[in-house]
């Protein structure tokens, strides 16, 4: 990192509570590789762990703060934006690490490849920590956009139509991403709640943009979702997805059943795939991994269909309200 004027690239992270990952984090940001200078920002929404202090004292890092009740997704990230000096703006979350100190010259040599690409995302690569059925997620969903690596919206009559093209299209993550602040500027985050990386992926597409994938740009990132918590991710991201984008699925309880029965007869493949495990170890995977898909495919029905309109369900279900709702 360097403290040279003229930065090339702001790279932006918020945070809440992020702790001993966090600092991992940033010191792996801080010692990127590159040719030309970068900053640093962290914009924290009422961290009490010590993120903020170490935020603070760590060199070079700029630090901005929201409430905690002002935070969200799109909005905070735009005020980030806003005191951002590069001309590229790189976006990460609090737990994903680059996987090497080349990250961000690779999301940087992807994005200049071409001048109407507004936005690269990078490879997501799961912790060692992470469940096989994880990983085997992460592997077949990131490699899917490998050809083409670059798109742009080529046909409009499919686009009006087919839904799978559309979420195609729309896919983006801010968890490991970089941005061309020139097209920010004219296409600034929607200030929602939840799938602001894919709101934003839509207005560039829709203005005709190109989005790219950088497999090189890599980032380890996994979450350990509890039972409950699965439910509430899945309900959080389906309730959002279907506000923005209207997907109009068919998503009755006889797709509810066929959804949790594939999902279940591909982990079973999974399971019998790895030969390093013993069977008490199978034995607890063949126990857990139904009970995990059936709430991760209710909590995605119950999203869909907007936890009926009860504001009393939907904060009851919803995983990113309750993070919300704890100020310190």
């Amino acid at each position: 990192m360097s403290d040279a004027p003229g930065k090339k690239v702001s790279v932006v992270i918020p945070t809440k509570n992020g702790g001993a990952q966090f600092q991992v984090v940033l010191k792996a940001v801080a010692e990127q590789e590159t040719d030309w200078p970068f900053e640093i920002i962290v914009i924290d929404s009422g961290s009490v762990d010590g993120t903020l202090e170490f935020a603070r004292s760590y060199p070079g890092v700029r630090f901005l703060s929201v409430a905690p009740q002002d935070f969200q997704h799109g909005r905070t990230r735009n005020e980030a934006i806003m005191h951002a000096e590069g001309e590229y703006i790189a976006m990460l979350t609090q737990d994903a690490l680059p996987a090497d100190n080349s990250w961000l010259r690779t999301l940087v040599a992807a994005i200049e490849e071409d001048e109407l690409i507004a936005g690269v995302f990078g490879k997501h690569i799961a912790y060692d920590d992470a469940s096989i059925f994880t990983r085997e997620e992460l592997i077949k969903h990131f490699a899917g956009f490998l050809n083409p690596a670059v798109v742009q919206l080529s046909d409009r009559a499919r686009y009006e139509t087919d839904v799978a093209y559309r979420q195609f299209l729309y896919f983006f993550s801010d968890n490991n991403s970089l941005l061309r602040r020139a097209v920010w500027q004219l296409h600034p985050y929607p200030e929602v709640e939840f799938a602001e990386d894919q709101a934003w992926a839509k207005l560039i597409i829709e203005a005709g943009f190109k989005k790219a994938y950088s497999d090189g740009a890599a980032v380890y990132h996994s979450h350990n979702y509890g039972i409950w918590e699965r439910f509430q991710r899945s309900f959080d991201e389906s309730m959002a997805i279907d506000e923005l984008f209207d997907y109009k699925q068919a998503y009755g309880i006889l797709s509810v059943l066929k959804s949790w029965v594939g999902l279940t007869l591909r982990d079973i493949g999974v399971i019998r795939a790895q030969l390093g495990l013993s069977m008490i170890e199978r034995l607890q995977l063949f126990i857990r991994m139904p009970v995990d898909n059936l709430m991760r495919i209710t909590g995605s029905w119950l999203g869909t269909h907007r936890g009926f309109g009860n504001s009393t369900l939907i904060a009851f279900c919803s995983r990113d309200k309750k993070l919300k709702r704890v100020v310190s």
